[in-house]
């Protein structure tokens, strides 16, 4: 057992060598061979250590990542509670990006440069930040579950988030606002363009920062228009399965503007709609996701919100949800709420606070602006 080095020429005469790693494990013999001594080194360390503990996988029993994938995709559907569009996402990033790419590795061979190299492939051949590191969480799962199952002893994943430099997270793009965070003219402009069948919709989306599947899944008797509230207690996702909000805190009341009320008292007397949805179709089924983010960008076109290329510049309902977030942070002075970022958490529904502050914590105003630290010295100092 241990490490040996074997040398040879090649047929022109070059001197090569390599590093070979003999060991036992359960009466059986087991080779591994290494390019360099240190590589050779540092497994053979590992191997002891993981020989002691009694967790060692010999490459020759190593399962691939594309088994791997299945038999976490399998543990996935026995999950109660797991919404079919979650189990879509995660077979789609199985099928499309984890086994093209990697899935004839065996769980033994990923290594962190390997996870590098993966995800550096998955950058070069289009797909976005976002859709990288879904890919790499749905991955991160896959080594976890077969390390339940005993068929690898290390998550590389988990130790590359655990290391610095270069393999530290990517960092999440920050949200500009007239970017991806329509402005209050550009919102104003897109409402108003919105053709009358689906400006409340898109009004109310505005004015409220409801998730689409949560409007979508609105109910009237979820609706009071005396009190100024909306109860977010119903979802209906991109299958129109309708259930619970995604967590409990999804489950939420949220105070109506006066814009909002007086909009969805005519959209109700018009509609003559007094059960039921909210906003459904003319067959009382709940309206496409498609269907209302086609129209989120016809109106875009029509109100001039578009980019360079004359294509609308916000596609996805979620840029509604992006402003009402920024509405509730701005300053009263700069036409915002001037909301603390504990009660925009529970208005936009998040699960915790840190997810909030992730994504919107750039927004919020500083405690350091000239006006307002000149001020507070001159009152302190009297």
């Amino acid at each position: 057992m241990g490490i040996q080095i074997r040398k040879w020429k090649t047929a022109s005469g070059e001197q090569r060598e390599a590093y070979i790693i003999r060991y036992s494990k359960d009466g059986r013999r087991h080779i591994e061979t290494h390019e360099r001594k240190k590589d050779a080194e540092a497994r053979w360390a590992q191997i002891k250590v993981d020989l002691g503990e009694g967790t060692h996988v010999a490459p020759s029993q190593s399962i691939t990542v594309a088994q791997a994938a299945q038999e976490w995709l399998a543990a996935c559907e026995g999950k109660r509670g797991l919404e079919r569009s979650t189990s879509e996402q995660y077979k789609a990033h199985v099928h499309h990006h984890i086994v093209p790419f990697i899935g004839r590795l065996r769980l033994t061979d990923l290594t962190l440069a390997r996870v590098s190299e993966f995800e550096d492939r998955l950058s070069s051949e289009g797909r976005s930040p976002v859709l990288c590191k879904k890919v790499l969480t749905s991955l991160c799962s896959i080594l976890a579950e077969a390390q339940r199952r005993g068929k690898v002893q290390r998550n590389v994943i988990r130790d590359r988030a655990r290391t610095g430099g270069n393999n530290k997270p990517k960092q999440r793009k920050r949200l500009e606002v007239g970017v991806d965070i329509p402005t209050p003219a550009e919102t104003r402009a897109i409402i108003a363009a919105t053709t009358p069948e689906y400006k409340t919709l898109l009004l109310v989306t505005a004015l409220t920062g409801m998730r689409a599947s949560e409007v979508r899944g609105l109910r009237w008797c979820d609706v009071d228009l005396k009190a100024n509230k909306v109860r977010v207690a119903q979802r209906i996702d991109q299958y129109h399965a309708a259930g619970a909000p995604k967590s409990k805190t999804g489950t939420r009341t949220i105070p109506l503007p006066g814009p909002a009320v007086r909009a969805l008292k005519e959209w109700k007397l018009k509609s003559g709609n007094r059960d039921g949805l909210v906003f459904p179709m003319s067959d009382g089924r709940d309206i496409p996701l498609v269907t209302i983010a086609r129209q989120l960008r016809a109106a875009g076109i029509a109100a001039r919100v578009v980019n360079e290329k004359g294509e609308p510049k916000y596609t996805g309902m979620h840029s509604l949800r992006h402003f009402y977030a920024s509405w509730c942070i701005n300053r009263i002075e700069d036409g915002g709420c001037g909301l603390p970022a504990k009660l925009v958490q529970e208005r936009l529904g998040h699960s915790n606070i840190s997810m909030t502050l992730d994504v919107y914590g750039h927004l919020f105003p500083h405690g350091d602006d000239g006006g307002a630290l000149d001020r507070a010295a001159e009152a302190l100092l009297g």
